[in-house]
């Protein structure tokens, strides 16, 4: 018989706010797709099928980033009945099985906002198919005036305008406006209808749908939320001057969070004054705004 699957529970996303505070966990796009849909996804690749009563095979957290190959070493390992991470977080548990545990290598939970971040980044590099249509001219391509070095994808109707560089593996929504002379790099998904512009960067980051990073900024290794409009010069740190990984504020507590390169998290329709300048793993909740050549230091909760 088949296996089946069902979510166990709501996850607790606190960890991710702002990002959770407008829209579920599941529903958070990831490569431009939602969390809910990758889980599906990867198990329906490993041969398991979505059940609709308790009596399924497996229990999912909702939460979990899962791994197709994870998967199939689970339901190969009749002695083992909970998948985890390595800190003994369950990801995966079977429903009738024993309390054996089997340690996943790449799936792992959602717990926290950067961990969108590394699931973005799984997402695009288990990604098979990039389409590119050609809304920008052709001749960019053949003259050089537009470089692409990696995987990209382009929505229906996005234009890319001269002096674009595309390095990496990076997906972009429909309706959008890239350029002029603006650089993209490193694992990084923009939403829809979005604005990237004159002598911006973007390196390995998330941008929601409808949000306008137009001129002379960096958001690098960061997540924008819906409906964001960053001034002129917004600059976001992501490294530290020590080297060492960087912590972020979780509800008054400082959470280690393995990178050593970390931005910001913007929550849904965030105005920033021109030349912000945002310190590395500060979060800025949701319809907040900063004055012109503000700095933010601590994160900014309504």
């Amino acid at each position: 018989m088949k296996p089946t699957f069902i979510f166990a529970g709501s996850p607790d996303s606190a960890g991710c706010h702002p990002l959770t505070l407008t829209r579920s966990l599941a529903d958070f796009p990831l490569a431009n797709i939602s969390l809910n849909q990758h889980q599906a996804a990867a198990l329906l690749q490993a041969g398991v099928g979505l059940s609709s009563d308790a009596k399924a095979t497996l229990e999912v957290q909702a939460d979990a980033w899962l791994d197709v190959a994870d998967i199939l070493a689970f339901l190969a390992d009749s002695s083992a009945g909970i998948l985890t991470q390595a800190d003994g977080k369950v990801l995966v548990r079977k429903a009738q099985a024993g309390a054996v545990t089997q340690v996943a290598s790449k799936s792992f939970s959602i717990s926290y906002s950067w961990d969108l971040l590394r699931a973005n980044e799984a997402a695009l590099a288990a990604k098979v198919k990039f389409s590119r249509p050609l809304e920008f001219h052709p001749w960019l391509v053949h003259t050089g005036v537009l470089y692409v070095k990696g995987r990209l994808q382009l929505g229906k109707g996005t234009r890319l305008l001269p002096g674009v560089v595309i390095e990496g593996d990076v997906v972009i929504g429909d309706n959008c406006k890239i350029g002029p002379h603006c650089y993209i790099r490193g694992f990084t998904s923009i939403g829809d209808g979005c604005h990237i512009g004159q002598a911006v960067e973007i390196k390995n980051s998330i941008l929601l749908n409808q949000t306008n990073v137009g001129h002379l900024a960096y958001i690098g290794d960061s997540i924008l939320g819906q409906g964001v409009n960053l001034g002129a010069g917004t600059i976001s740190s992501n490294l530290r001057h020590d080297g060492k990984t960087h912590r972020s504020m979780v509800a008054g507590d400082l959470i280690e969070t393995g990178r050593r390169k970390f931005g910001t998290i913007i929550g849904d329709k965030v105005h920033t004054g021109i030349n912000t300048s945002i310190y590395p793993g500060r979060k800025i909740w949701p319809h907040l705004t900063t004055l012109p050549g503000a700095i933010v230091e601590r994160d900014l909760i309504s």
